[in-house]
């Protein structure tokens, strides 16, 4: 009895490699042509400006005889010295804003991030219904209500509110225009829109089961707000700090028409400088040094928040 053996089975066809198609030219360059516009209105808005604003720091002369270039960095130290109260009165107002902010639009954030339901659409359409009128409009409408012997200023001195302001330093007597308290306060009303809308995003984007998962380990509310929802809500904050304070600290127009020559911010000189005066140089340096100073506070202020995820 003889076995014979099956033939060997023939390898199966190797499959064809794929055929790697190089994308066109063309393609690769679409994003760059995308980023074009934005990129020639960064140089010709932001950039240009920039420079020229940091020759004419560096400039001599007058409007009648003419501006040079003659490296004159002085000027950078005359204006800081002149100007100093202002710097610190700026900085001061803007984060005593800020921090009103904060405080006055946490709550409202949370609120319709997680209670207003089917309200929460209408809230939003509040808060941000100033912005359909003018800066300049809000603005005096609050030198209306905080005028001399109105119902506002009546309230604030019948509770003794003045009394503690006064003390403090931010009222005179009875009343509140040309005061610092009146520039504190038109500063947080109109830039209360900047830090809630962010904070209102942060907050929106927790999930709710977290505080279940919190509320099931049998934490307290507080206890929740502090481990949880604040932790996770900083990238709003810090964005809503950000929003606030950077344009708070350049503002001008409240203190011009709220306050008085004693509360004057570092806007209002170089807005002054720019236009009454006509020095140029002296205004552009102020303007360069406003800028160094907000960027090295907003970048230590980014560190020590300790989160790179804004908002």
């Amino acid at each position: 009895m003889t076995v014979t053996e099956a033939p060997p089975a023939s390898p199966a066809p190797a499959a064809p490699e794929p055929v790697l198609r190089k994308q066109p030219v063309r393609r690769k360059l679409v994003p760059y042509w995308l980023l074009l516009p934005g990129i020639l209105w960064l140089l010709v808005f932001f950039a240009l400006p920039m420079v020229y604003q940091a020759s004419t720091s560096v400039q001599t002369g007058s409007l009648e005889k003419g501006f040079q270039v003659t490296w004159h960095f002085q000027t950078y130290w005359d204006a800081l010295s002149e100007y100093y109260p202002q710097f610190l009165r700026s900085l001061l107002y803007a984060g005593t804003a800020t921090v009103l902010c904060l405080l006055l639009g946490y709550p409202l954030a949370y609120l319709i991030a997680f209670k207003a339901g089917r309200w929460r659409n209408l809230l939003l359409v509040l808060v941000i219904a100033p912005f359909f009128t003018s800066f300049l409009i809000r603005t005096l409408a609050w030198k209306t209500i905080l005028a001399d012997g109105g119902p506002v200023v009546d309230v604030l001195n019948t509770v003794g509110f003045l009394d503690v302001t006064g003390w403090l330093g931010m009222t005179e007597g009875n009343r509140v225009l040309a005061t610092p308290l009146a520039v504190v306060t038109g500063l947080t009303y109109n830039f209360l829109p900047f830090m809630i809308l962010p904070l209102y995003t942060s907050l929106e984007r927790i999930d709710p089961r977290l505080h279940e998962a919190a509320g099931d380990l049998y934490a307290r509310p507080s206890t929740v707000f502090r481990r949880v929802t604040f932790p996770l809500s900083m990238p709003g904050v810090v964005s809503g700090t950000l929003l606030t304070f950077i344009p708070a600290s350049g503002d001008y127009v409240n203190a011009e028409l709220l306050g008085s020559t004693d509360t004057r911010m570092v806007g209002n000189v170089i807005q002054s400088q720019f236009l009454r005066v006509l020095d140029y140089p002296t205004a552009a340096a102020l303007s360069f040094i406003l800028m160094a100073v907000v960027l090295i506070m907003v970048t230590v202020y980014i560190r020590r928040a300790g989160t790179e995820d804004l908002v």
